[in-house]
């Protein structure tokens, strides 16, 4: 009885909250909350992974044909569950409560808050290129040294972070009107400018000369680095691995989408809207994600995106074409694009800690709406955490550079979320098994070949990461099985 209560509860509509996103609305939550500042930096660590301008494309397909799976699958839970906290919902249904809050804790403790903070720092480090007292540099409290390799500070880079997520976090809990507004105005914004950037890059920033050196020999590894030693993209084993580290940066940048899932209580007609948005949205930024590679293709030689100063690749192209006004250019670009990114993450993450709240595993006040129909304090809970993780820096003592605690902890989670996103999928398979007469207004595109696509090529993608990038996939594991003992200490007592 209580697994059919459970699954009543799960298939039913919310009714506490304000329906107010359509589909266009629903596909720009997906869109915006994608697009951040990945983009127009990871593909010249990427290049430098597989070595040559082929497999750079076809790394980014992968990740496409991986992140339009998972999206279309996702499509049959969200039309089946449309409920507020979307995949914390379908783990808990698919499997168990304890694996809904490893997710809900993971998304909380880094996932999310982490995404926020990181993209709270790109927003200001941007705008620092425009005014120049925000900088890294710059401190309003200069590090204070916790342990050897940890501090705390607060530079002017920080500081402008932080006022982002306070203002972020206060319009959110402002009704979801404002919400919507803003993310719809610099969506549409941020998604202009990066086809902005393809459209220059391919029209104007085309150098025959660049062309035919990235393209004629478009499969040969130049300019590799060693995935471990001795071993890189040269070789046929050492190319399987350089794509699979390579997805670390392009399935980072082309996540997010999974967000729309979390408002499902206030999209109109979910069991349409939802499935649509996720194939809408996640195709048109894989497309445009690809589009803008070949603008780099054609408009920089391989060396050139290999070595772009920190790693600003769009930055180059644009300088490329118009000398001194690339730099401001892309500053302007990229501070649209992290704005209303950051809205997005904000808005749909704190519906996720309303659903576990409302199952007894988050603050309690988190599962309650304010007047205006909103989980203010669920907002207001992620705004504090993700402010106090903009604050902690790494230090290394032997180059005495200072990086971000963030930063570590996102490629921590990426194997991590890698898993719930295969847990996820899953549950389609388990779910048609173990609850055959739940109605499915949508089913999984392709089921079960797509499906098992994804979850196949995502499994080959954590063999590689598991097996040769421990230092940075391991703790994220640690980090979810942390999540153990705090659930069943925090879970209600029947």
């Amino acid at each position: 009885m209580a697994d059919a209560a459970s699954a009543s509860t799960a298939t039913s509509l919310d009714t506490e909250f304000h329906r107010g996103l359509g589909l266009f609305d629903s596909t720009m939550v997906v869109v915006g909350s994608m697009i951040g500042s990945g983009i127009f930096i990871v593909s010249a660590a990427m290049t430098r992974q597989v070595g040559s301008a082929g497999w750079l494309l076809l790394s980014w397909v992968i990740t496409g044909i991986l992140t339009v799976t998972a999206a279309l699958s996702y499509g049959e839970l969200a039309a089946m569950m449309p409920r507020a906290g979307g995949q914390y919902v379908y783990l808990r249904e698919a499997f168990s409560p304890l694996w809904g809050f490893l997710y809900g804790w993971t998304l909380f403790l880094v996932i999310q808050t982490g995404t926020i903070a990181a993209v709270a720092v790109g927003f200001a480090r941007y705008l620092g290129v425009l005014i120049p007292w925000i900088s890294d540099g710059r401190y309003l409290i200069p590090p204070v040294h916790v342990t050897a390799g940890y501090a705390l500070s607060l530079s002017t880079t920080q500081f402008v972070g932080l006022l982002l997520i306070a203002l972020l976090t206060w319009t959110n809990t402002r009704g979801l009107n404002w919400g919507r507004l803003i993310q719809n105005v610099f969506t549409v914004a941020k998604t202009g400018a990066l086809l902005g950037l393809v459209a220059v890059g391919l029209f104007l920033g085309w150098n025959a000369t660049v062309v035919h050196a990235n393209f004629s020999h478009m499969w040969t590894a130049t300019g590799a680095i060693d995935i471990v030693p001795g071993l890189s993209a040269t070789s046929v084993f050492g190319l399987f691995l350089a794509v699979g580290v390579a997805q670390t940066g392009s399935l980072f940048s082309s996540d997010a989408w999974n967000n729309i899932t979390f408002t499902a209580g206030e999209v109109k007609d979910p069991r349409r809207n939802i499935p649509l948005s996720l194939a809408l949205g996640t195709s048109i930024v894989i497309g445009l994600y690809l589009l803008a590679n070949l603008a780099y293709l054609v408009t920089l030689s391989l060396p050139q995106i290999q070595h772009a100063t920190d790693d600003r690749v769009a930055t180059a192209a644009l300088d490329a074409i118009f000398p001194g006004l690339g730099v401001t250019l892309m500053a302007v670009a990229i501070m649209v694009s992290t704005f209303g990114c950051n809205n997005g993450l904000i808005l749909a993450g704190a519906r996720a800690y309303y659903a576990m709240a409302r199952d007894g595993l988050f603050f309690r006040g988190a599962g309650r709406l304010n007047a205006r129909k909103v989980p203010a304090w669920g907002l207001v809970v992620q705004g504090l955490w993700a402010a106090f993780l903009v604050l902690p820096r790494t230090y290394d003592p032997a180059t005495k550079v200072y990086g971000n605690l963030y930063s570590d902890l996102l490629e921590y989670v990426i194997s991590a979320a890698l898993v719930f996103y295969i847990l996820t999928i899953s549950g389609i398979f388990r779910l048609r098994r173990t609850r055959p007469d739940i109605e499915r207004p949508y089913k999984a595109f392709g089921y079960p070949v797509v499906p098992l696509l994804y979850i196949a090529g995502a499994a080959a993608i954590l063999f590689v990461l598991f097996g040769y990038r421990t230092s940075t996939t391991w703790p994220g594991l640690a980090i979810v099985l942390l999540g153990v003992p705090v659930y069943f200490l925090w879970r209600p007592r029947d």
